[in-house]
């Protein structure tokens, strides 16, 4: 059967936040005399706001914060940061559009809703999206599949018949795990773990190669 819906990921895919996210977590973990791990950026990628919120108060501050005062303090130091800029990924926009004559569309990001909604307004393709997902809705975050179960079953549509579009390796390994077929569109900066990237059907070299004539080509 053919694809009835792409599922599109948001932060690295529709838009370059990691980095940002990256140095508003570094800035307020130096503010709150925590520390950074090794490992941290990578664990950080995926999660829920629950999730990296408690892992942020608990491993990283030692409960200076609880969970909820970090998740408000990050939250608003990002939405103040997309008020003075929004670096949109390249052909971004125009994607999703081009994508939005031929499929439905849906999203499942580790974003806030209350980011998602600033993001898509800013784009100008809030209409566009039939279903919009923010782990903060569901029980896990990525890489578990809950997300982008989520979104196909507010699109109606069966996973097996749903293409997303990922950049992260925990966000690979969740729209694997949801069963649906994979398109992964690499960060350069974060490039995704081997392991994770071998379960794309498909990688792009940037979104102006996922092309409605590429994504006919799955399941």
């Amino acid at each position: 059967m053919p694809v009835a819906a792409i599922v599109f990921d948001m932060d690295g895919v529709l838009i370059d936040t990691e980095p940002i996210w990256e140095e508003v977590r570094r800035e307020y973990i130096a503010e709150m005399r925590g520390r950074w791990l090794p490992d941290t950026q990578d664990r950080f990628m995926g999660m829920s706001t629950a999730e990296w919120s408690r892992y942020l108060s608990e491993d990283l501050l030692d409960g200076r914060r609880t969970p909820d005062e970090v998740a408000e303090d990050v939250i608003s130091r990002m939405a103040a940061r997309y008020t003075e800029h929004l670096p949109l990924m390249p052909e971004a926009a125009d994607t999703v559009r081009r994508l939005a004559e031929t499929c439905a569309l849906g999203l499942a990001s580790s974003s806030p809703r209350r980011l998602i909604d600033v993001v898509l307004d800013h784009m100008g393709v809030t209409d566009l999206f039939a279903a919009t997902v923010s782990t903060e809705e569901v029980a896990r975050g990525k890489p578990a599949p809950d997300g982008y179960l989520e979104a196909a079953a507010r699109l109606g549509v069966d996973p097996e018949l749903c293409v997303a579009i990922e950049d992260s390796s925990n966000g690979l390994r969740a729209a694997h795990a949801a069963g649906m077929t994979v398109i992964a569109v690499p960060h350069p900066r974060y490039p995704p773990a081997v392991d994770a990237i071998a379960l794309a059907a498909y990688v792009a070299d940037s979104l102006k190669d996922v092309t409605s004539e590429l994504v006919a080509e799955f399941p």
